[in-house]
Parts: structure tokens; sequence; C-alpha cells
């Protein structure tokens, strides 16, 4: 009778194993460009998320749940973004997304998100309208800083430190390069700088003999560019064989080893770029991340590979925090979106949390010099500040 009555209690105890097993599965999605003159970035934001999964995945499994990554590309392209949006949110087993690189493929989609109530957690995108909507307030996240500090921080350090007077600001017609190139020049403006030009060239532009003949007569004291490094290398590329010497500043949209391939490592003296990401050197914590990511793609981490790790474990973590308030059954999107604003842990990038509108209340910005070899970059200056909390739009 008792070898029965065990018999019995390992039978049951596999049915309970089996159907912890078979409680179905659970998706978490990334989107980045995958493809294209931005891959780069796209894919070390890609490769971070999968890391993040191999760590903390087990947080949602030991729920009995399959775990899926899904990586989509969005092409830096703001259609294909909204096209892969509505993609996902008609498969209910997605229940977060992380992304984009891009604020202008980031805004769109997350419209699309918040009709579902599908929360975004970014590693990069830094356009305030990102978490400034009063539509996608409920969905839209991001683990790093703000453009309307950003592009102030770059006007400080080109007015007070390079001593900068004669500017040139240059944008590429993105919701991203347009909005830190007008916080750019605002700050500018109100330090006394003169900007003798302030225009935008099209994303796909790699032609700059115009602007840079110009450029040539009226030397200004800095090229102050707003946009993503597969035009910035080439635009200071083709400035430094005119002969222009001025100081080149950027924003993080630069911050990858393509910058030196596409500029030329001769020509980095003279360059500087704000961002919101540190390099991996200046992150402590992000040191063990690094070789563990080496090992296993083969390549170093860059740009936002280590915000992509923490976007990651903080959907990860508020999965898990809302099956368990959900008694072990599969959340509602809308629990998950809840329960990343509650999320807060010491993250490799720095301590994250969320306020009330899905910003970190306090991010790091770093002003760094670009070197002619992307590991040696070196950061000038790091600062913490409060987000700003203007109106919801």
């Amino acid at each position: 009778m008792k070898k029965q009555f065990v018999g019995l209690a390992v039978l049951a105890a596999l049915a309970v194993g089996a159907d912890a097993q078979n409680k179905g599965t659970i998706k978490i999605v990334s989107q980045t460009p995958l493809s294209g003159g931005q891959s780069k970035l796209g894919t070390a934001i890609k490769n971070g998320v999968e890391l993040a999964v191999q760590d903390f995945g087990q947080l949602v499994k030991s729920y009995g749940f399959n775990l899926v990554y899904e990586p989509y590309d969005d092409q830096a392209n703001k259609d294909t973004g909204v096209a892969n949006a509505n993609r996902l949110i008609n498969d209910n087993d997605v229940l977060a997304v992380v992304g984009h690189l891009n604020s202008g493929v980031a805004i769109p989609s997350s419209e699309v998100y918040a009709k579902v109530n599908l929360t975004m957690v970014s590693p990069a995108n830094t356009n305030p309208l990102v978490t400034d909507r009063k539509s996608t307030g409920a969905v839209t996240n991001r683990v790093c800083g703000r453009d309307d500090v950003q592009g102030p921080a770059g006007a400080d350090f080109v007015i007070t430190t390079l001593k900068a007077k004669k500017l040139y600001v240059i944008n590429d017609k993105t919701a991203y390069g347009e909005g830190l190139a007008q916080a750019f020049s605002a700050r500018a403006k109100a330090l006394g700088a003169n900007i003798v030009v302030d225009t935008g060239i099209e994303a796909g532009e790699r032609d700059f003999n115009t602007i840079l003949n110009r450029a040539a007569v009226d030397k200004p004291d800095v090229v102050y560019y707003a946009g993503i490094y597969d035009q910035a290398g080439p635009l200071l590329k083709q400035m430094r064989a005119k002969g222009i010497t001025a100081p080149f500043v950027s924003g993080d949209g630069i911050d990858s080893s393509e910058l030196q391939a596409l500029g030329g490592s001769d020509n980095m003296k003279n360059v500087y770029f704000t961002t919101t990401s540190g390099p991996i050197s200046s992150l402590p914590s992000a040191k063990r991340f690094a070789e563990r990511y080496k090992a296993k793609f083969g390549m170093d981490p860059e740009g936002y590979s280590a915000y992509g790790y923490d976007a990651a474990k903080v959907v990860l973590t508020a999965i898990a925090a809302a099956t368990k308030d959900a008694k072990g059954m599969k959340p509602t999107r809308a629990a998950v979106a809840k329960a990343v604003r509650n999320v807060k842990f010491a993250g490799i990038t720095g301590a994250v949390a969320f306020n009330s509108r899905g910003d970190l209340p306090v991010a790091k910005y770093f002003i760094v010099q670009a070197q002619p070899e992307y590991a040696d970059n070196k950061v000038f200056k790091a600062v913490s500040v409060a987000a700003p909390t203007p109106e919801l739009k």
C-alpha cells in the first residue's frame, strides 16, 4: 500500500510538472535595425537582449512557461517598424518590446503598442516625445537619458570648453536629429553663440560638397552634427579632406566603431560626442558583461548593447512580477506594463527605476572624446541629471 501511495505521489508530481510546462508561451521581442547602414548599433542592442534572456529568462520559465525571444528588423525605417508593430500586437504571446534604436521609429510604433497596452522599454531612444505623449504614456519607457538634456550639455561643452562662437549645425531630418539639433541650438544661442548655418540634410545623403565648400570659406569654430554614424563618418571624412580642421561634435548617434571605419581613424582628432551611453570602460558593473558578450558573439559590445541588456532585464522582471500577481497564470499586457513602472534594480548601466512617465528619475550623460580606435574612446566628462518633466503632448 505504501509503495502504491509513493507511486501515485510520483505520478502526481510528474503530472504537476507536465502541467507547469504546458502553460504556453510568453514572448518578448526587440525592434532594431538588423540590416542596412545602422545595423551595427541595432545588432549590438539585439545581442544585449539575447544575453539578458539567457541570464534572466528563468524568472519567467520558473512559472512553467516557454519563453521565446524574437528579434525584429525595423530597418531604421518608421514604416517597417509600424508594420512590424501591427504584426506583433496580433500575437497574444508577445508581452513586451525592447526597442527601438531610432526615435523616429519608436514614436509611431509605440502608438500601435498603446492600442493593446503592450509595454515598450527602450535602450536608446532619446527624443523627449518618446515618453512625453498622453497617447502612449502608460506603455513607453526608457533606460537612457533624453535629448532635452543631451543637446544643451553638448552646447555647454562647445561654448564653455571649446570656446566656440561661430557654429555650423547640421541634422539628418529625422525625429532624433531634428530634436537634438533644436535642443543644442537653443542652448547655444542662449550662451551667445552665432549659428551661421542651421540646416537639415536627407538621411541618405552622402555628398556634402555644397555645405562643406561654404564651411571652408566661413571657417566655423565647430561643426555640430545631429544624426547617425553612417552619415557622420562620410561627412567627417569629407570635412577633413577639404582642410576643415574645426572640432566635429555630435550626439549619441555616432557612438559606434563604424564612425572610425567610415570617417577614417586618422580623422578622429577634435571629434567629440555627447551620449547617454557611456563606454563600457566607464561602467564598472559592465566589465563581466563585456567579457561574456565577447565570448558569446565574438565581438566587443558597443553603443547601447549594455542598455539593451538592462532593458531586457526590466521586461523579464516585470513579466515575472505580473505572473506572480496572476497566481502563476499568464499575465495581461496591461499588468506587465504596470509592473514595469515598479521595477527597480542596480543595472550594469546604473540604477534602473522609472518615474510616472517612464523615464529614469536621474540619468547619466557623457561627453566622449573619440580616438583612432573605438575601444580607446575617452570620457571627457560625465554628469547625472534629473529627468525633465515638460507638459505632456
